[in-house]
């Protein structure tokens, strides 16, 4: 079956990785990722992923840590190198090949962000993995992942979370929550739908670049979703 999308930026969080445990990475959660990556990559899908950093750390209150918000936030772009590095490991592992590329200069583990590089190497179909968010404190890896995927001129965003869409509220905490199938960015803001933080959703909505919000942990979604089955919800203009 053919694709959908021809290129695709999957935003990950940190926290996915957590999976059974209490913090940090758990394997069989790298390896789920790395088998629905390959499972795509296999009909020809260009894969390039941007993944946060809040299993290994959270920005937090200044007043509590005294670490102060933009040396924390370079802390966070550390961790999601980290987990850059975990996520290129079990696709190797998985017969993938795969780069890493670092918005902050570290190059005995991570080439450097250069854009046209970057399309060079989806083009002979490795998978790009994006750390350090943009290299700049204050901006979250949301904002990194929209600004990757217009650079690169991604077909659209696939936002994988542990819900399967955008509810009319939290589903978690309200069972009469109902899911959108589709969606557009006006009525996310005038309805105050949290999907991206606001410079990241502006910066797509602006673009005109679609987000998928899905499900990432369930088996087959991600394939589903490039297939372009009604999974999760479509934000689009």
């Amino acid at each position: 079956m053919a694709a959908k999308y021809k290129r695709v930026l999957l935003k990950l969080s940190g926290e996915s990785l957590i999976g059974k445990s209490n913090f940090g990475l758990d394997p069989d959660i790298l390896k789920q990722y790395a088998l629905e990556v390959k499972a795509i990559q296999e009909q020809g899908v260009e894969v390039a992923i941007v993944i946060g950093g809040g299993n290994i750390y959270r920005g937090m209150n200044e007043s509590e840590t005294g670490i102060e918000r933009a040396h924390g936030d370079y802390m966070g772009m550390l961790a999601t190198v980290i987990n850059g590095m975990a996520l290129q490991a079990s696709m190797e592992k998985e017969g993938l090949y795969t780069r890493l590329l670092s918005a902050i200069k570290m190059e005995q583990i991570a080439e450097p962000y250069i854009r046209r590089r970057a399309i060079r190497h989806l083009e002979k179909k490795r998978i790009v993995i994006f750390g350090a968010g943009t290299g700049n404190p204050y901006f979250t890896t949301d904002t990194a992942g929209s600004l990757r995927a217009i650079e690169i001129k991604a077909d659209v965003i696939l936002k994988g979370t542990r819900v399967d869409g955008i509810y009319t509220a939290d589903p978690e905490k309200d069972p009469a929550a109902t899911r959108y199938e589709t969606i557009s960015f006006k009525e996310c803001i005038d309805k105050n739908l949290k999907v991206m933080d606001m410079t990241a959703f502006t910066l797509c909505m602006e673009n005109k670049l679609p987000i998928i919000v899905f499900d990432m942990n369930k088996p087959g979604n991600l394939s589903r979703v490039v297939n372009g089955e009604k999974v999760g919800t479509l934000v689009a203009g």
